[in-house]
């Protein structure tokens, strides 16, 4: 309400607070923003509510966790709450306990299906988004245990046969573990699916149970019942687990009584149970004899009713004419055939980069993961996201996912570029509009060129990628602007000339402001390269500025305000050979190192190969990278540790090795590793779409001899002008 307005809330909040003894709120808030640039939008409300929501959580985990380390937790916490593990953060004055040291996980589903289950590094699995977890045991009658999450011998790794399945193997003194977890079609509903093989040394049982956490921490479970046939758990009367046998025997307990695992030897037994606080915890026990091979499958649907348009062959269908990889380096083809898999998981509709810390929309993450499809030949897919775009478009032309963040205008056209390029297609017709207004947004978003102001002419302050720092004039909208608008003038070329001609006219009178901008950069800071906007000195922040070279190519690969941002990051930021943003994420960023990794391939450098391999050896046993990843124990440090967009860059790095282009021409094999040139077999890449046509590649190493390039396109307009640039073969 209006009224509201005239209320003196700011004087009853103030007076409230110190009433109490705690600071002025409204003081520390001008405090807080008197570090950033002035701006129309604060921290967008998307990512407070977001942290609100995990720290509530970590909150919980604080009252829980530390008090009850009796407890069988996850992976994470049995790390992270170690006094002799490296992972180990001591809790002192920290009120929130969240996951800091392992955010590594793996989903797991169907494509098309929106439901992802995620498997923790020590086999455990989360069915639902957020939700309880299932663990496996084994207890031997002797009173030996095998925990994985506290196993040491535990290997893990990933299968594409019919579709992901995580599995888990885990060993302990005689007794031994091997889980495998996927999502299947049955009955045209998506399951989850937990094979669970025991073997133990002496007779003993193997233990299903049902955990009231996760790898964020507490979830809570308030009520759990055996079926009467003792093969089926009905958790909080709405989501049920399928034995494929009946437990021989069963407990439950709850937070006052501790985990069920204290009463595993309990002759009493236990149909159904209830906590008050949300803890409950279950086991059911079948038995193991001594030398003899056991399975147990477990089976948890993911939608209550059938959905008859999941197809029981959906990963063949949807992978069908994708590019593929052939190369004699099992690690680069096992971690491209885990991304694109990725990729198809997250792309049910809307694209998502990741199954759970950020399972929700965001369009600089959608543009890359899009273009990551486009490049591999998943046309339908990325076509069908992009039709999600205008519906999110405010009628200002505001392609909004949340406030602040002045890129997505540019990226959302740049994608739309990218999409008509590669398919070779016109301009939609229902998204000439979307188009239109989204570039003249971008051009009335821009503040004043006649500011006496380094930021003059730039887009506003805003909170942009939340990895470059506080609000700023980021250079990073910049460069997504004048993107924005070059794709808008090439779009409507063929539709509208006078449309495209003022859109073009536009991108080259903003990249001369930026040039101006980056000029007086340069003379502040007595060398050329890029800091994240005008007020800022070169940091980690200046990763952003990249976005010049790559993706957007809208500098020549010379450029050496790019170059010298590159090397200020190679010399400064990087730490044990990837790039470390030390700015909110502090971690080592796959994703980021590959962003300078694809600068330096276009430069013709080959210290990118360096970094690619450096990247690889930083994924997970299953392929999958978190979003930044912990210096010293190689677990997950911040965001999802499952992170689309990581996936997305390494198949956009495996894709430009092979194929790019660079104007007006195609640059062919110019990052193929030496190495793979010194065996026999064929390196084969494609069909590969670019903005030409799609073509396949093969190379033919010829140890001891000049390897030969061959290449079959189906062009748009007869074959480009191709530059074949093979590395020369080490000595």
């Amino acid at each position: 309400m209006s009224w509201m307005k005239w209320l003196p809330w700011r004087y009853v909040v103030k007076r409230m607070a110190q009433r109490h003894g705690f600071l002025d709120p409204i003081a520390l808030l001008a405090r807080l923003h008197s570090f950033a640039q002035p701006s129309e939008v604060g921290e967008p409300i998307e990512l407070l509510r977001a942290g609100v929501v995990f720290h509530a959580r970590g909150l919980i985990n604080s009252r829980v966790i530390q008090h009850n380390l009796d407890w069988v937790w996850p992976y994470w916490v049995e790390r992270q709450f170690d006094p002799e593990d490296p992972a180990f953060i001591p809790r002192a004055f920290s009120i929130t306990h969240i996951n800091l040291s392992n955010r590594n996980w793996t989903a797991i589903g169907q494509p098309d299906v929106d439901e992802l289950p995620v498997v923790d590094p020590r086999g455990l699995v989360t069915p639902f988004y957020d939700g309880w977890s299932l663990d496996a045991w084994i207890l031997a009658d002797d009173g030996r245990c095998l925990l994985p999450s506290r196993c040491k011998a535990t290997r893990q790794r990933q299968e594409f046969e019919n579709g992901p399945c995580v599995v888990t193997e885990s060993e302990y003194e005689g007794l031994s573990l091997t889980s495998r977890a996927r999502v299947v079609v049955e009955g045209g509903r998506p399951v989850c699916e937990l094979t669970l093989t025991a073997l133990s040394d002496t007779s003993g049982s193997l233990v299903l149970s049902l955990r009231p956490a996760n790898p964020e921490g507490i979830s809570f479970i308030n009520r759990v019942r055996l079926s009467e046939r003792r093969d089926a758990w009905e958790v909080d009367g709405k989501q049920s687990v399928f034995f494929s046998q009946a437990a021989e025997r069963h407990h439950v307990s709850d937070y006052s009584q501790g985990d069920v695992r204290i009463h595993l030897f309990d002759k009493e037994d236990q149909s159904e149970g209830r906590c008050d606080v949300g803890m409950v915890t279950a086991a059911a026990l079948f038995p193991l004899e001594a030398g003899e091979m056991s399975e147990l499958t477990v089976r948890v649907p993911l939608a209550e009713a059938p959905a008859p348009a999941i197809p029981g062959d959906g990963w063949a269908r949807a992978l069908k004419g994708h590019a593929r990889l052939e190369c004699p380096d099992d690690t680069w083809r096992f971690l491209y055939e885990a991304a694109i898999h990725s990729l198809v998981l997250h792309s049910p509709e809307d694209v998502y980069p990741g199954p759970y810390t950020y399972k929700r929309f965001w369009f600089r993450d959608a543009a890359f993961i899009i273009h990551a499809l486009l490049c591999t030949g998943l046309t339908d897919r990325a076509e069908r996201a992009l039709y999600q775009f205008p519906d999110r478009q405010l009628k200002s032309g505001y392609f909004r996912s949340q406030e602040g963040e002045w890129d997505a205008n540019g990226e959302v056209l740049w994608i739309l570029r990218r999409f008509h390029e590669l398919t070779g297609r016109p301009l939609h017709r229902e998204w000439q509009e979307p188009v239109r207004q989204g570039a003249r947004w971008i051009q009335k978003k821009r503040v004043s060129d006649t500011l006496n102001k380094p930021h003059a002419g730039l887009l506003p302050a805003g909170f942009s990628a939340e990895h470059l720092g506080p609000n700023d004039y980021y250079y990073w909208d910049d460069f997504w602007g004048v993107a924005g608008l070059e794709a808008a003038e090439a779009l409507f070329r063929p539709l509208d000339k006078e449309t495209s001609e003022r859109f073009g006219a536009g991108a080259r009178e903003f990249s001369q402001t930026i040039d101006r901008s980056l000029a007086t950069c340069a003379e502040r800071l007595k060398r050329p390269g890029m800091p994240a906007s005008p007020y800022r000195r070169l940091d980690a922040g200046a990763i952003g500025s990249l976005a010049m070279g790559y993706p957007t190519q809208l500098c020549e690969p010379d450029d050496p305000r790019l170059l010298d941002c590159v090397e200020f990051l190679l010399d400064k930021c990087f730490v044990k050979g990837a790039f470390y943003q030390d700015m909110i994420h502090s971690g080592l960023n796959a994703y980021l190192t590959l962003h300078v990794a694809q600068v330096l391939l276009r430069a013709g450098d080959p210290r990118f190969l360096e970094l690619v391999d450096a990247v690889a050896g930083l994924a997970s046993p299953t392929g999958q990278w978190p979003e930044a990843i912990h210096p010293s124990t190689g677990g997950g440090c911040m965001g999802d540790g499952h992170h689309v967009w990581a996936s997305a860059e390494w198949v956009l790095m495996v894709r430009n090795c092979f194929v790019r282009e660079e104007g007006e021409r195609l640059i062919l094999c110019a990052g193929i590793p030496p190495r793979w040139l010194q065996q026999e077999q064929p390196i084969r890449f494609g069909p590969a779409p670019t903005r030409f046509g799609t073509l396949d590649i093969t190379v033919q190493p010829n140890p001891g001899g000049t390897p030969e390039v061959t290449w079959e396109g189906r062009w748009h307009n007869g074959q480009p002008e191709i530059e074949v640039r093979l590395p020369e073969s080490p000595a």
